[in-house]
């Protein structure tokens, strides 16, 4: 399969492909006529891919993790510190965002008790 079929097939941008090709992780792939053809492992790598970059990781970040995830000898430990990372920064997020949460309610809460106030309620 191609690229572009592997893109539109997948709904993989060509971005993310053309990123695979060039880490050099495409052990399988082979060039036929001059373009990448993909088989179905090449597909799960790229499923892993598109997997880690929604969850926040960056291109660096990803690249790393498949590296070591392709060596397959004693990087699990390595593997779930990546994971471990992205969880514990992503869990920051959630409380920042809540703690923002909490700030506009009390605002919301502020000016509903004002309006309130003026009508006699």
């Amino acid at each position: 399969m191609t690229i572009y079929e592997a893109s539109e097939r997948y709904n993989i941008p060509i971005e993310v492909l053309r990123e695979y090709e060039s880490w050099g992780l495409c052990g399988t792939v082979k060039k036929v006529l001059g373009a990448w053809q993909y088989d179905d492992e090449d597909i799960r790598r790229l499923s892993t891919i598109m997997t880690l970059h929604d969850v926040g990781f960056s291109n660096e970040e990803v690249e790393t993790y498949m590296r070591l995830l392709l060596e397959k000898e004693n990087t699990g430990q390595e593997l779930l510190e990546i994971i471990s990372r992205r969880r514990d920064s992503t869990l920051d997020e959630i409380h920042f965002k809540q703690a923002q949460l909490d700030r506009l309610d009390y605002l919301r809460y502020k000016i509903q008790k004002q309006a309130g106030q003026k009508t006699g309620k």
